[in-house]
């Protein structure tokens, strides 16, 4: 019997490589011996940072933010940074899961053996244009969806917004993003590839990354789920037809941003904040944005040429 190799060689201590020409974005992870075993070790490492690092480093910004602020009563800070009734804790949140990209990007190298360009997309690295216009595209359906929503009658009443609303949007708008591609990163970027490589099938990366993501979202009701699960699909499906992250990135900015901002002036951060249910119908609308936008997307990439495999 030959014997198994221990989780630190499975660390991958060369020069990282380039994958084989002619492969899709979820199958790039070059083939080893070893290639499930290293793909399981590399999950439990990617998963291990989200819930040791991330946490931490939440705590760390949250700390930083207390001293930026003068001090004070320190539990009456946490509480409503907590909360989001200050935008304190959700600039913490965002900061400290934007550590999973470089995260990603070394697990990329140092697990898979594969250069860490190549997870953007199969360019290789990230095409700047197209994510740009794929952030144009996601505003305009999403804003679409949800103003077709307030003409239905099914939107909440609108406010003047919660106080201090427009520095709120602005920490909103300078953070969110990041935090919005660590995802895509971590779930459609890493996780998509270790699970497509390690089974040879680009569905399963799809399918299994999109589970995980919703899964990841702690307690929800089912709507709620399966608004989680649709959008990690229609995400994971995008990478695939597109050969990147880039649309999955421009899409989640988008959603994120406009939750906040609706947010803002109607049911406050506070409220969206513990959010833990939301009623099918709700989930429907959710779920006719993402699938406009990955059509769209789609469009968008067949209309540039945008290449799909690695050349």
């Amino acid at each position: 019997m030959s014997a198994q190799p221990t989780p630190v060689a499975l660390l991958h201590r060369g020069d990282p490589v380039d994958p084989p020409s002619g492969v899709n974005y979820p199958l790039v992870v070059p083939k080893s011996p070893f290639l499930v075993m290293t793909v399981v070790f590399g999950v439990m490492l990617g998963f291990a940072a989200y819930a040791i690092i991330v946490p931490l480093a939440n705590q760390a910004f949250l700390g930083l933010g207390y001293m930026l602020r003068g001090g004070g009563d320190w539990q009456a800070y946490l509480a409503d940074a907590r909360a989001y009734r200050s935008p304190d804790g959700p600039v913490a949140g965002h900061l400290a899961l934007a550590l999973m990209i470089p995260v990603s990007l070394l697990l990329t190298r140092y697990v898979h053996g594969l250069k860490p360009r190549w997870l953007p997309s199969v360019q290789p690295g990230m095409r700047w244009r197209y994510l740009l216009m794929t952030v144009v595209v996601a505003a305009v359906l999403f804003n679409a969806v949800m103003w077709a929503q307030w003409g239905l009658g099914t939107m909440p009443a609108w406010t003047d917004g919660q106080p201090g609303w427009v520095g709120f949007l602005v920490l909103i708008l300078l953070s969110s993003p990041l935090q919005a591609a660590a995802e895509e990163f971590f779930f459609r970027g890493f996780l998509l590839q270790a699970i497509g490589s390690a089974t040879g099938r680009a569905w399963l990366g799809v399918v299994g990354s999109a589970l995980l993501f919703a899964l990841m979202h702690g307690v929800q009701n089912p709507a709620l789920f399966a608004h989680r699960l649709v959008f990690g699909l229609v995400a994971g499906a995008l990478v695939v037809v597109t050969g990147g992250l880039e649309a999955a990135i421009g899409a989640h900015i988008v959603n994120n941003i406009l939750s906040y901002v609706y947010a803002l002036f109607s049911v406050t951060v506070e409220g969206l904040r513990g959010v833990t249910a939301i009623s099918w119908a709700e989930a429907g609308w959710n779920i006719l944005a993402f699938v406009l936008i990955g059509l769209a997307c789609w469009w968008l990439a067949r209309k540039m040429n945008l290449a799909t495999t690695t050349p």
